[in-house]
């Protein structure tokens, strides 16, 4: 990290509501969880008394998850800390790092934080950059906030000529557990993000993990923090990984709640597809109660309140570069999906 560029780096806004009031839409977690989890936390804590820093046991439930060598898998706490990680090794004061937009935030604010200079280019047209202008590029899959999943071929292809150009391919899969796609996790040049806050519904574990191989695996391996995880996580950690039932069944319930939500805000919204476990919406000129299509801010504005007003909250999606007339919401199970829909599409 550069200590002269923090005075010049914000906080990023996220989604995530404290109102016990309203059911969050507005953050992208499962609402549900792998059974067992706090019997497992319960039991990690008699171990909690002794450092850990290796965790063979997660390690080795985290290759299996994205079939990969134990060996690759750098325990983080959590997938922003993976990024973090990732940025660290190889940033440097001056570089230019290719990033999509929209796009999460937070991978512009670690950049600057190392001193190095975001580049926005347009989420569907990253695989077509050039490397070589680059000291690294940064790719999300699914796209947060938009949604869409690389073509896997593509993929593929453009991480070989980021080999070729000697630019690492940072690649955050934190949404690729809905998706059926391939993880990226042990292709060389590539460092893979992963999180278990989306899948498993447990934000406040802080558990994810880095992949790389060769000098980038090297790299992210000595400069982890030592005790980057803590016991509880760990032992959490693994035994959500080995849930192979609840990742599936939770990967079904999601696809068919978001087409059935995807279809029924069509009719008000332009809703945009999507492989992950959220829907980008573009209220402009919506048809319920719609503003002034040339006001942007006054149509998010009205969504949000008609939101509001019917019991939940939905992510205000103007933080994200390119987007002033959007909101994104969670697809979340079939009863309180039911009730998002009734309260933007005033039914």
């Amino acid at each position: 990290m550069d200590p002269d560029a923090i005075g010049g780096v914000s906080r990023v806004p996220h989604g995530g509501s404290d109102d016990a009031d309203l059911v969050d839409f507005s953050a992208n977690t499962n609402p549900e969880r792998p059974a067992g989890v706090a019997e497992v936390y319960e039991a990690a804590l008699a171990d909690a008394t002794s450092y850990a820093d290796d965790h063979p046991d997660f390690r080795a439930a985290a290759a299996d998850y994205v079939e990969c060598d134990a060996e690759r898998v750098v325990p983080t706490a959590g997938g922003i800390a993976a990024l973090r990680l990732a940025f660290g090794v190889t940033v440097a004061p001056g570089d230019r790092v290719a990033v999509p937009e929209p796009g999460f935030g937070e991978y512009a604010r670690e950049v600057r934080l190392q001193g190095g200079t975001p580049v926005g280019v347009a989420s569907d047209r990253l695989l077509g950059v050039d490397p070589a202008g680059y000291a690294a590029v940064v790719i999300c899959t699914p796209n947060n906030p938009t949604g869409d999943l690389p073509d896997p071929d593509a993929l593929r292809e453009f991480l070989a000529a980021c080999r070729a150009a000697e630019t690492p391919l940072i690649v955050d899969e934190a949404f690729l557990d809905f998706a059926d796609a391939a993880s990226l996790a042990g292709e060389p040049g590539a460092v893979v993000a992963r999180s278990l806050t989306k899948m498993f519904g447990l934000p406040g574990i802080r558990a994810g993990f880095a992949v790389a191989t060769g000098e980038l695996g090297t790299r992210l391996r000595t400069a982890r923090p030592t005790w980057s995880l803590s016991v509880p996580a760990a032992a959490v950690g693994a035994h959500c990984l080995r849930a192979e039932g609840f990742v599936e069944r939770t990967r079904e319930r999601v696809a068919a709640e978001r087409a059935r939500m995807r279809d029924a805000l069509s009719d008000a919204y332009d809703v945009a597809p999507s492989a992950a476990p959220f829907l980008l919406l573009d209220v402009r000129g919506a048809g319920v109660g719609a503003p002034d299509p040339s006001a942007p801010d006054d149509a998010v504005e009205a969504v949000l309140e008609r939101a509001r007003a019917g019991g939940v909250a939905v992510r205000d999606a103007r933080s994200f570069v390119g987007l002033d007339s959007h909101v994104r919401v969670a697809v979340r199970r079939p009863h309180e999906n039911d009730l998002l829909l009734d309260a933007l599409l005033g039914r």
